[in-house]
């Protein structure tokens, strides 16, 4: 009964014509992009893996270091 009203206020309010016109410009727009192939999508892959390996080992450190100091201070 609710999502029946809710519909029906979407309807006559042109809520549902907005919804679909966004769809199909997003659509659109999407049919534009160019998308990267398998092997640039791979290498991205790789290059992200490796720089979050990277900052993580890099945090632990830091906090390792931090932790070291608090401990001698305390």
């Amino acid at each position: 009964m609710v999502v029946g009203g809710i519909f029906g206020w979407a309807w006559r309010s042109g809520q549902l014509m907005r919804l679909t016109t966004y769809i199909q410009q997003t659509r659109e727009e999407l049919r534009k992009c160019t998308w990267p192939s398998w092997d640039e999508l791979k290498g991205s892959t790789v290059v992200v893996t490796i720089s979050i390996a990277l900052l993580g080992g890099f945090t632990v450190l830091v906090d390792f270091v931090f932790m070291m100091l608090v401990r001698w201070i305390t």
